[in-house]
């Protein structure tokens, strides 16, 4: 399937489609809006970071594909980070305007860095010094050298860390990190991007079965009870969960692109460990098609719901574990996976893709209420159809799309 121009057809329909929707977030205040199932701003919810870092992202891909408007959406996004957002008093970026928590996360800082990586590929203006600045924070604040990771939440002012250590976290900032040494060249940001992954994937998950522990006290022990009595949390649920294991995948098989000859051996085995074990535990565990949310330590769904970025880092993974094996069995798991999102998550009557279906495949919103991402799903599109490595915004600028 990966290698008929037909679909590769359809996913730039599908990309340009997603990314139209998505067009209706741009907040005249500022930022980009939360949007609801048909693609309307939801008043009740602000403008958040990592919503804005998102949207920034992919107006700055669509951009690079030549969509009209989208060179005035990055700079849009980029004017937010750089404003709106930006806590002026202490440095760093809130997470949401007006926000009911002023903590300096992790999570919100990985996407400003790539929104910021993504915007100065495309040539946004003041997107490389919103980048350099975001850089900045990160050297400061959150890179742990004695760790190789990143920390998760200060406060305000940068004075009281939270104990916690999250992998989520971490995982963006990966994602982050790749970006940033492709648009900087400074190699610091790609060798940081293996010192977080050898850590999480070779170590946490490889020692566990390949079952992803999320949560770490501050001298990173596992918590593997942690939110056992908020399963269903939208940034840290209980247990093991089944889209981090394909997203770490992914994520493992860029990092091996990047460093080129200087990968380890282990990336390659441990992005098909992951991939498999996400299959076998998490993939139609409990009767129905899709993926379920979460599964305990035993391997029992937790959360059943299905969400649209899970199959979204399901499709992204398969075809990269495609590209690099050239085996045909994720060729399969991607035509299952895109089989099933063409069935139940694409939205053709409102838009976009269903964001959350319940254990029976019906739309569903208890953990992602509306359409705010448009980030998992153009990624998920445009993958199959660029190398591993550069990253998406600067494979695109030079002119490397399938």
């Amino acid at each position: 399937m990966l290698d008929d121009a037909a679909h590769l057809a359809v996913l730039d329909a599908e990309c340009r489609r997603v990314l139209r929707f998505a067009e209706a977030a741009r907040d005249p205040a500022g930022g980009f809006a939360y949007l609801d199932e048909d693609g309307r701003p939801d008043p009740a919810r602000p403008v958040e970071t990592y919503v804005c870092g998102r949207m920034t992202h992919v107006f700055a891909l669509g951009r690079l594909l030549g969509i009209p408007g989208h060179d005035a959406l990055a700079r849009h996004g980029v004017a937010a980070l750089t404003g709106l957002l930006r806590d002026r008093e202490h440095d760093g970026w809130f997470a949401a305007v007006r926000p009911d928590d002023e903590a300096k996360k992790a999570y919100e800082h990985a996407f400003v860095v790539l929104g910021a990586s993504s915007a100065a590929v495309a040539g946004a203006s003041g997107a490389a010094d919103l980048l350099a600045a975001a850089l900045a924070i990160q050297d400061r604040y959150f890179w742990r050298e004695d760790d190789g990771m990143v920390v998760e939440r200060w406060d305000r002012a940068w004075r009281t860390l939270e104990p916690y250590r999250g992998v989520n976290a971490n995982m963006h900032t990966v994602e982050a990190y790749l970006a940033a040494a492709d648009v900087t060249g400074d190699e610091v940001w790609r060798r940081r991007a293996l010192r977080i992954t050898e850590r999480v994937v070779h170590g946490f998950a490889r020692d566990n079965g390949w079952l992803l522990p999320e949560h770490f006290d501050e001298a990173w022990t596992p918590l593997p009870d942690y939110s056992r009595d908020q399963p269903a949390h939208p940034f840290r649920p209980y247990g093991v969960t089944i889209g981090h294991l394909l997203e770490w995948s992914r994520l493992a098989l860029d990092v091996r692109a990047a460093l080129g000859a200087a990968a380890p051996d282990w990336l390659l085995p441990d992005a098909a460990a992951l991939f498999g074990t996400a299959l076998e535990r998490g993939w139609a565990v409990d009767g129905a098609d899709g993926f379920v949310y979460t599964i305990d330590w035993d391997g029992r769904p937790v959360v059943r719901e299905r969400m649209h970025w899970v199959a979204a880092e399901a499709l992204a993974a398969a075809a990269t574990l495609y590209r690099v094996t050239g085996e045909q069995r994720y060729d399969a798991a991607y035509a299952r996976t895109w089989a099933y999102a063409e069935r139940y998550l694409i939205d053709r009557e409102r838009g976009s893709w269903r964001h959350e279906l319940d254990e029976h495949n019906r739309p569903a919103a208890t953990v992602w209420p509306g359409k705010p991402d448009a980030y998992h799903v153009v990624q998920a599109v445009l993958v199959p159809r660029l190398p591993a490595a550069p990253t998406l915004a600067t494979a695109l600028a030079r002119g490397e799309l399938a």
